[in-house]
């Protein structure tokens, strides 16, 4: 230890020694600028911003991996440590901070922060991290440049801040930008411009995106003078992007199922795809009359939740355009759940049983303030302490249950807060269960989600399945798939239909950065066009 100790106070001295010409004043206001983490709330301010879903994925899990690096410096390690700050005799003054710390100097928790929000935001993106990471470099060594901490201590908050980043990943795994490999390319016609096209928007959930969106923006950047203007309706940017695109609007009093069969059937007619421009409920109505009349589906994500189109990878508008344009897509599967009655309920994300919808709503309101784990946590002791146990055969086996889920295909990460799926044409089922047998099974369950030990909880269980039988139902008197609530039945049958839909999507993933800079030039030139035809801004009649 002596000898770590010599070597670290020889190298604090040459650092100090070092004259970078015009470093002085700059990294000395940089060290200041990370007090209290005030950097890299503006960055992840910056990035949520200017990027779009991964951009905000990386700025939120980057302010609570910070969050969790500053506690366990702040609150653990210094306190335990107590090495004394370095002597300042050796560094010149033009270097002082103007306030000296009077903390404890090992580790650094300047350091811990920056490396915490670095790695998270490499985490979910290497593009953002490349940005990022020389600024928390710099941070870091400006911690001795200015004499308050000695190497060592920079190095040991480093490793505390990356440990913080790599330990989110447990509750709330990276989306990672899936192989090409893992999803083979299909046949879909290319319609440059989007001649061929015809898109049913759904405009009900798009008004609550745009309000979900707007009091977003509103909080972020604040209502003065310099907020910017309102951006266009969906129906706006998708005349925007694809200008020779057929659209179909649904208005008040329109019939939601009328106005999908009417776009699906004139895409068939014109030989060409079908869109759609809505949430979740909206793709998986969609995808049932794309499937039945062999059209290729392209899913612009315009409601409030639109987990099938950021599974699918096509989080953006713009995505989908560029896919459109290019002809290239995917296939999906679809799983279906069978009554004994002959009814079919094919879902495109999550069939259940039990009060699970309610669960991953108040997990998703709660989850933009919390995080992924402790919203998930706290929906799920709300969700339990007011559901009852469901009785029905799994299988024919007598099961009691607090919850019964199946996916459409595997989610990630295991457990009752699934958050994406990295492929959608496996060909399984994803089924998860909560035994209501045994003793305190809500208590251990809600322990073990919060400890990240739910794959070993003897209350849990999950199999990959491609079917599953479930009959005898008691005390379940409604089903949801896809967020939508349907009546219980006396018997169903969950399975798939294989690779059953085709869906526009990138062969690569878009840079952000790029697709934001073409969305803004589409508009521009889109409202160039309808002010010289005196038309509003959000656009005019359907086409």
């Amino acid at each position: 230890m002596g000898v770590l100790l010599e070597w670290d106070q020889r190298l604090f001295t040459r650092v100090a020694a070092v004259r970078v010409p015009g470093a002085d004043p700059a990294l000395r206001r940089l060290s200041h600028a990370a007090n209290h983490g005030r950097l890299w709330l503006g960055t992840a301010a910056g990035i949520s911003l200017v990027g779009g879903p991964t951009g905000r994925r990386a700025a939120l899990r980057g302010l609570g991996s910070l969050a969790l690096a500053s506690f366990t410096v702040n609150t653990l390690v210094k306190w335990s440590a107590r090495r004394p700050r370095p002597l300042l005799a050796g560094v010149p003054t033009i270097r002082h901070l103007a306030r000296q710390p009077h903390t404890t100097s090992f580790p650094s928790g300047h350091s811990a922060s920056a490396a915490a929000f670095a790695t998270a935001v490499a985490l979910e993106s290497t593009r953002y991290g490349a940005l990022v990471a020389p600024v928390a470099a710099a941070v870091a060594f400006s911690r001795v440049y200015v004499g308050v901490h000695y190497p060592g201590d920079v190095l040991a908050g480093v490793a505390i801040g990356a440990g913080a980043a790599a330990l989110t990943c447990r509750w709330w795994p990276p989306r990672p930008v899936v192989p090409e490999r893992e999803r083979p390319a299909a046949r879909a016609p290319a319609l440059p411009l989007g001649k061929g096209l015809v898109v049913f928007v759904n405009n009900r959930a798009s008004a609550d995106a745009d309000a979900s969106a707007a009091a977003s923006a509103s909080a972020t950047s604040g209502t003065g003078a310099g907020a910017p203007a309102a951006p266009l309706s969906p129906a706006g940017r998708l005349r925007a992007l694809l200008p020779e695109a057929e659209l179909i609007e649904r208005g008040p009093g329109d019939d939601f199922a009328e106005l999908l069969a009417a776009a699906a059937d004139r895409a068939a007619e014109i030989g060409g795809a079908l869109g759609v421009c809505g949430g979740d409920g909206s793709a998986n109505a969609a995808a049932r009359a794309a499937a039945e009349r062999g059209l290729a589906l392209a899913v612009f994500p315009g409601g409030a939740l639109n987990h099938f189109a950021l599974d699918v990878g096509v989080p953006e508008f713009e995505d989908t355009a560029v896919a459109v344009a290019g002809g290239a897509a995917v296939s999906v599967d679809i799983g279906v759940a069978r009554s004994a009655a002959g009814q079919d309920m094919p879902f495109l994300n999550t069939f259940s049983i039990g009060p699970y919808p309610e669960l991953i709503r108040i997990r998703e309101e709660l989850e933009p303030r919390w995080g992924a784990g402790p919203a998930a946590a706290v929906a799920l002791v709300r969700v339990l302490g007011t559901a009852r146990p469901v009785e029905v055969n799994v299988n024919g086996r007598p099961r009691r249950l607090w919850l019964l889920l199946a996916g459409n295909g595997r989610y990630v990460p295991d457990g009752l807060a699934p958050a994406f799926r990295p492929r959608l044409d496996d060909g399984l089922l994803d089924v998860r269960l909560v035994d209501a047998d045994r003793r305190l099974a809500r208590t251990r369950l809600v322990a073990s989600s919060v400890l990240g030990t739910l794959g070993h909880s003897r209350v849990y269980g999950a199999e990959r399945v491609p079917w599953v039988e479930l009959d005898g139902f008691l005390g379940a008197d409604t089903l949801a798939y896809d967020g939508e609530v349907h009546p219980g039945v006396v018997g169903l049958r969950l399975e798939k239909e294989y690779r059953a839909l085709v869906v526009y999507r990138p062969a690569r993933p878009g840079n952000e950065l790029r697709l934001e800079a073409r969305r803004v030039a589409a508009t521009a030139r889109y409202r160039r066009r309808v002010r010289g035809r005196r038309l509003p801004a959000d656009g005019g009649p359907s086409a």
